[in-house]
């Protein structure tokens, strides 16, 4: 073959059990339709390699579902939706390996339903077997018509399906992170886990920033932020380039003080002590290595070439090798190889919390920090607290950057900012789960607190103390 083919690395290909793309009679299999589809995500907007497969095997299964009962995927309406009503028995009630719940069936239909529109767009089929009716909804303001496919099933809203840690249960998941009681002191009967201070800093980290999975596994030692010369009440600002974040779209999250603290701290002394000797080679699999040479903030010289942090994907940040000969990925073993699997650290303790302490704690992942870290920042901006701190900020001159942008945004736009939501409207989910009476009701006893005279306090007192009683 003189040319490469016109396939993006990392896409999933669907292939026959013969290995062919046509019939006998030269005629092209749905195989080949099916792959024209996923070429083309990359330039419909979804540009990450995870959506290609979830595609692919989406069409893959309802393929092969086809294909037992001899029905063609592009064929006439009215045998598609006899095919798909069975697909749905078969899903629902059929054998127990091949059952799926209401939300692995969603995710199926909306990708069946993306494949079918651009079928139908291409001439390939004359009508979908999916039936819609319009309703309306608001989008960035907006009210725009939306379509809603029957074939969905109904489920909760999304926002009660939010999943995260209240703040005494975010405490006792860090806390036994590094291998410490309910009550912050080692637990004497338990051996501690050789890597509590990696696993605490970490999840404090992921606490107080929300960054996803990928984010922070294989984030370097070069790109965590700065500690500042003093502690400050305004957190610190935490770029994130676009080949490590989902979606490609680079953003700027932030840390607080005490965590970013702690997580200089786990790199200057336990990471150090775990690195030290150890020379790292990463798998061969994975390419040559790349050697770092005078690396700062924004990049180095890899292999001899400048190049910048946030252009290096996942793959080849394990590829990296200090000038030390030790990996940079800031989450390393003990036996200084780079540590990936935070999945089972975090579920493995969350099992050791159910099992001693709290017999109510949920198996927790990186995801449900995420949510956590939203959450707990949404209700700090309703009450205002980064605005107060950020006008303090302003009068000592400190940070005026980021003080400004405090006081200037809304709420859910720094929430969306931080979060890397491309719409605000998935940033207001987490408002539903709010329970903003509580917010403000604190918010109120705190403002009676500050009051200059007591009198004034017990007049506010009674004013508000028959509130729900008839006059």
């Amino acid at each position: 073959m003189s040319h490469q083919p016109l396939i993006r690395a990392g896409m999933p290909i669907l292939v026959d059990d013969d290995l062919l793309f046509e019939d006998a009679v030269g005629s092209p299999r749905p195989a080949l339709y099916a792959n024209r589809w996923l070429r083309e995500l990359p330039i419909e907007g979804a540009p990450a390699v995870r959506t290609w497969e979830n595609n692919a095997g989406c069409l893959c299964e309802w393929l092969t579902f086809l294909k037992a009962r001899a029905v063609h995927p592009l064929g006439d309406r009215q045998t598609l939706r006899a095919a798909l009503s069975m697909y749905a028995e078969y899903r629902f009630n059929g054998p127990l390996k091949k059952r799926w719940d209401h939300t692995t069936w969603n995710l199926h239909i909306g990708i069946l339903s993306k494949f079918y529109r651009w079928a139908h767009s291409e001439g390939l089929c004359t009508a979908v077997p999916f039936s819609y009716r319009m309703g309306k909804r608001i989008a960035d303001g907006v009210l725009v018509d939306v379509q809603h496919n029957l074939a969905r099933q109904r489920q909760p809203r999304r926002h009660t399906t939010i999943k995260y840690l209240e703040s005494d249960f975010a405490e006792l998941f860090v806390r036994a992170l590094a291998g410490l009681g309910p009550d912050g002191e080692p637990v004497r009967r338990y051996r501690r886990p050789r890597e509590g201070a990696r696993n605490a800093a970490m999840g404090k980290c992921v606490l107080s920033s929300g960054l996803r999975k990928q984010e922070f596994t294989y984030l370097t030692i070069y790109e965590v932020p700065p500690l500042p010369a003093r502690p400050t009440e305004l957190p610190v600002l935490f770029p994130l380039g676009h080949a490590l974040t989902k979606g490609q779209k680079p953003r700027t999250t932030w840390i607080h003080y005490d965590p970013l603290a702690e997580l200089h701290q786990y790199i200057e002394l336990d990471r150090a002590a775990s690195a030290d000797g150890f020379r790292w080679r990463p798998p061969a699999r994975l390419g040559p290595p790349l050697l770092v040479e005078e690396p700062d903030w924004e990049g180095g010289h890899l292999n001899g070439e400048r190049r910048s942090w946030r252009q290096l994907r996942p793959a080849e940040r394990l590829c990296l090798v200090t000038p030390d000969g030790q990996s940079p990925l800031v989450g390393l073993q003990s036996t200084g190889r780079p540590f990936v699997d935070w999945s089972t650290a975090f579920r493995r303790t969350s099992v050791r919390i159910r099992e001693r302490y709290e017999p109510r704690f949920p198996t927790t992942a990186s995801h449900r920090l995420r949510h956590s870290m939203a959450m707990a920042t949404l209700e700090q901006l309703i009450k205002g607290f980064y605005r107060q701190a950020a006008a303090l900020v302003t009068e000592t001159g400190d940070d005026a950057a980021m003080a400004l942008y405090l006081l200037k945004s809304e709420p859910m736009l720094v929430l969306r900012d931080l979060l890397g939501h491309q719409s605000v409207v998935s940033t207001e989910l987490y408002v539903a789960r709010l329970d903003v009476t509580r917010i403000y009701q604190e918010a109120y006893k705190d403002a009676l607190a500050r009051r200059t005279t007591p009198v004034v306090a017990a007049e506010d007192e009674a004013e508000f103390e028959d509130d729900g009683e008839d006059c």
